[in-house]
């Protein structure tokens, strides 16, 4: 379960942001204004979503070869990268 809030916590925050903007939009009555603000908003977290989503690397497969050698005893250099 936590690794579902680590990894999703954005998309968690998303659909709770999503759920009281409506409830605000919505609580006095249906207009079309109101609809267009809230489908502005979900399209906006949607677009957000797809451009950060944790995707998986080609490294993954490199990282399960690590883990190994440091179960095995191996000594073992690593280095730590960030694209920012």
């Amino acid at each position: 379960m936590s690794r579902i809030i680590n990894q999703y916590s954005a998309l968690w925050i998303a659909i709770a942001l999503v759920a009281i903007i409506s409830l605000i939009l919505l609580r006095q009555g249906i207009k079309w204004t109101d609809f267009l603000a809230l489908s502005l908003v979900i399209a906006g977290l949607f677009l957000a979503w797809t451009i950060l989503h944790p995707r998986q690397t080609p490294l993954m497969q490199d990282s399960k070869a690590v883990q190994e050698m440091i179960g095995a005893g191996t000594p073992v250099l690593l280095e730590f990268q960030s694209p920012y």
